[in-house]
């Protein structure tokens, strides 16, 4: 595996990453990465790839916190199916987190949501050492709770 940042020809994969996992729609992609591919001098925005074998199976992305000092926000990250639960998503923050520390940033949260759905995307941020620093009560929708996690850097 290696994880490098997201380029353009990553593109394509990654939309059947998002295709497979439905986190967002995948015609979003081009458009969302286009800031960080187009102007990286100018874009604090960080996305990541993890490739295996040539092909992109994975992502992350995280943006700073306007407003703060070294506060990040983890907003994405994905893997294809067939290859969730074999260390790829703990690689791509682990590699987000070196980065990160590297630029001397202090804090990196992530947010989820709390229902039984997400038990195992809660359970992967506490494997990975984050810690539930707060829950907003029927955030998303009635019932459905948005769950906070942090990890200093």
């Amino acid at each position: 595996m290696n994880i490098r940042p997201l380029n353009t020809h990553d593109i394509p994969a990654l939309q059947t990453v998002l295709e497979e996992t439905g986190l967002f729609p995948a015609e979003l992609l081009p458009e969302l990465v286009s800031g960080f591919l187009t102007d990286q001098q100018g874009n604090d925005d960080l996305w990541l790839t993890c490739e295996d074998g040539g092909r992109a199976i994975g992502f992350c992305y995280a943006a700073p916190e306007p407003l703060t000092e070294g506060t990040w926000n983890m907003r994405a990250i994905a893997v294809l199916p067939l290859r969730q639960g074999k260390g790829v998503g703990a690689a791509l923050v682990k590699e987000l987190e070196a980065r990160l520390k590297a630029l001397r940033q202090r804090i990196l949260i992530v947010d989820t949501s709390g229902t039984a759905a997400f038990d195992q995307t809660r359970q992967f941020y506490r494997n990975n050492g984050y810690v539930e620093e707060a829950r907003i009560r029927d955030f998303w929708a009635s019932g459905d709770d948005k769950v906070i996690f942090r990890k200093a850097l």
